[in-house]
C-alpha cells in the first residue's frame, strides 16, 4: 500500500501496493480546515473508536492470529460481503450430516455411556471422542434418560393405583372399631330402621335408593349428602347392601350417626335369600377364575409394553384392574329385581358419588317403557370419560363381538342409573348378561377386560334411556380440566378416576 501527495498538497491518494489501483483519494483544503468540520470529524471518530475497540477486543481474545483489521471485520460482518471465505457453514453441514447418519442406526448395547454430563465434558476435554463418537455418545444418553423418566413415570402410575385401590389405614382402623361397638354397645346393635319403619321398605310412592358397598365411609357420604340435598327427606329410604365382613361395622355405624327424617337399611350378602350360588352360579365362577384373579391381583406391569403406551393409557388400564369389578357386590345391579321384589323404581348409586341436588325429579322421568335411565357417554368433548363408544369397552377384533355388536353405538354410565324394576322383570337381560359373561370366561378375558359394565352394554341394548347429563357428572379425579362450573351445576358428582377416594373428603 502507497501514499501519494500531489505537489501542491490539496489531495492524498492511497493506493494498492502495485499502483494500480486507486483505493482511496483524499482532497485537502487549501489553507484552513474549518471549526465545523472538526467538529463534525470528532464526532465521527467518537461515534466509531469505541466501536473498532471492541471488535480488535473480541477477536484478540478469541485468539484470532495472522489477520488484517479488514480481514478479522470481515469475520464478523460476513464472509461474501468483504470477499472472505467461512468455513462454519461448512463445519455445521458436516455435523448435521453427522447427526443424520446416528439417527438412522440403533445404538449398540456394547456402548459405555458416561454416567452424567460432567463425565461427558470431561472425557470430551481429553480429546477422547470423535465428532461421529460424541453423536453416538449424546444419542445414547438421551435414550437412557428418556427411558429412565418413562419408567420413573410408570412407577408413579404404579404407586398412585395402590393407593387409591388400598383400604387406608384409617378406614381399616374405623371398620373393626366400629366392629368391636356393635358387640359391646346395644345402641350400635339397634334395629334398622325402627320396628314401626319397617313396612315402609317397600312402599313405591317412597324414593327407594340402593347402595351396594363395604366402604363404611363412602356409604356415609352417599347417604348423608343425599339426605342433606333433598327438598323432602323425610320420603327417603335407603338401602345399603354391604358384605358379611363389613355388615356389623356398618351397621354400627349408621345405628349411631343415623339419617332421619330418612329411613335406611343395612343388609349384608348372606341375608337375602335369593341370593345364593345357584342362582348365580356364573358369579362363583368369576370369583375362583384362575385368570380372572390373576389379571385383577397379578403383576400390573408384566406383559404391558411400556415403550408404546402412554401413561394416559397406563393409567387408565391400572383403573380398569381394580380387584372391586371382580367383587360380588359390584355385580349384584343386575339382581335388583329380586333382591327387592315387592320395589317398582329404584335409584342405583356408587359408593365413589356424591350428591348436590334434591334427587327426587328422577321418578319423574318418563323412561318410555325402558328399563334403565342412564347419561349416555359418547357426546362430550372429554375423549377419556365422555366419548366412549362400544369400542372402548369391546376387543371386535374376536369374531363374536365382531358379529354381534356395533363399534360405534354410544356407551352410557354406570354410578347413578334409575331403574324400572317393573319392566325389568318383563326382560331376559339377566340371563344375557350371564351368557355372556361365560363368553368372556371361554374366550380367556379376551372379549374384555373392563369390569361389569360391558357385559351391562350387551344386557341392556334396546332397554336404555337416555337422560340429561347434569343429572350425572363422570370422571373426577381422572380428568386433567374440570370445569367447575359443570361441577356445580350436576346433581350427582361421580369421582371415578385414579383419585376416586377423595370422594371420602367431602363427608
Amino acid at each position: 500500500m502507497q501514499l501519494h501527495f500531489s505537489p501542491s498538497m490539496k489531495s492524498i491518494t492511497i493506493s494498492s501496493s502495485n499502483g494500480f489501483i486507486d483505493l482511496m483519494k483524499i482532497k485537502v483544503a487549501a489553507r484552513h480546515i474549518s471549526y465545523r468540520t472538526l467538529f463534525h470529524t470528532i464526532i465521527i471518530l467518537a461515534f466509531l473508536l469505541p466501536f473498532v475497540f471492541i471488535l480488535t477486543a473480541v477477536v484478540t481474545l478469541e485468539g484470532v492470529n495472522k489477520c488484517s483489521s479488514f480481514d478479522c471485520l470481515g469475520r464478523r460482518l460476513g464472509p461474501r460481503f468483504l470477499g472472505r471465505a467461512d468455513d462454519s457453514g461448512r463445519l455445521v453441514r458436516d455435523f448435521y450430516e453427522i447427526l443424520n447418519q446416528v439417527n438412522t442406526v440403533k445404538i449398540p448395547n456394547s456402548l459405555e455411556l458416561p454416567e452424567s454430563f460432567a463425565q461427558l465434558v470431561s472425557e470430551m476435554k481429553d480429546e477422547k471422542y470423535s465428532a461421529k463418537d460424541f453423536a453416538f455418545i449424546l444419542k445414547g444418553m438421551m435414550e437412557r434418560f428418556e427411558r429412565e423418566i418413562r419408567e420413573s413415570k410408570f412407577a408413579e402410575l404404579m404407586n398412585k393405583h395402590f393407593v387409591a385401590s388400598a383400604i387406608p389405614k384409617g378406614i381399616h382402623c374405623l371398620s373393626l372399631r366400629l366392629t368391636d361397638e356393635y358387640s359391646s354397645n346395644a345402641h350400635a346393635r339397634k334395629q334398622l330402621p325402627s320396628p314401626e319403619l319397617l313396612p315402609l321398605l317397600s312402599v313405591n310412592s317412597y324414593h327407594h335408593f340402593i347402595l351396594s358397598t363395604d366402604n363404611i365411609l363412602a356409604a356415609s357420604v352417599v347417604v348423608s349428602s343425599t339426605v342433606q340435598s333433598s327438598l323432602n327427606p323425610e320420603k327417603i329410604v335407603f338401602h345399603v347392601i354391604t358384605d358379611k365382613k363389613t355388615y356389623a361395622g356398618m351397621h354400627s355405624w349408621f345405628a349411631l350417626n343415623p339419617v332421619s327424617p330418612a329411613i335406611l337399611e343395612v343388609k349384608s350378602v348372606h341375608q337375602f335369600d335369593w341370593l345364593t350360588r345357584e342362582n348365580v352360579p356364573v358369579l362363583e365362577a368369576v370369583e375362583n377364575h384362575y385368570g380372572i384373579r390373576n389379571y385383577y391381583h397379578g403383576n400390573h406391569v408384566a406383559g404391558a409394553n411400556l415403550s408404546e403406551t402412554t401413561p394416559r393409557m397406563f393409567a387408565s388400564k391400572l383403573q380398569a384392574r381394580s380387584p372391586k369389578y371382580i367383587s360380588l357386590l359390584n355385580h349384584l345391579r343386575i339382581y335388583l329385581p329380586e333382591l327387592f321384589p315387592n320395589l317398582d323404581k329404584v335409584v342405583f348409586l356408587d359408593d365413589d358419588v356424591v350428591i348436590q341436588r334434591d334427587m327426587s325429579p328422577l321418578w319423574e322421568i318418563d323412561l318410555g317403557g325402558k328399563v334403565n335411565g342412564a347419561v349416555e357417554t359418547c357426546k362430550g368433548e372429554d375423549e377419556w370419560v365422555m366419548s366412549k363408544r362400544f369400542r372402548n369397552y369391546f376387543n371386535f377384533s374376536h369374531p363374536l363381538i365382531a358379529k354381534n355388536l356395533n363399534p360405534d353405538e354410544c356407551a352410557w354410565a354406570y354410578g347413578m342409573n334409575i331403574f324400572d324394576l317393573r319392566a325389568w322383570r318383563k326382560t331376559n337381560i339377566r340371563d344375557t348378561y350371564h351368557t355372556w359373561l361365560k363368553e368372556n370366561l371361554k374366550s380367556n378375558l379376551t372379549m374384555w377386560k373392563l369390569g361389569t359394565l360391558p357385559p351391562a352394554l350387551i344386557a341392556f341394548r334396546g332397554h336404555v334411556h337416555p337422560i340429561d347429563p347434569s343429572w350425572h357428572m363422570l370422571g373426577l379425579g381422572y380428568q386433567n380440566k374440570t370445569s367447575i362450573e359443570s361441577v356445580k351445576k350436576a346433581a350427582v358428582i361421580h369421582y371415578n378416576g385414579q383419585f376416586e377416594t377423595v370422594a371420602a373428603d367431602r363427608l
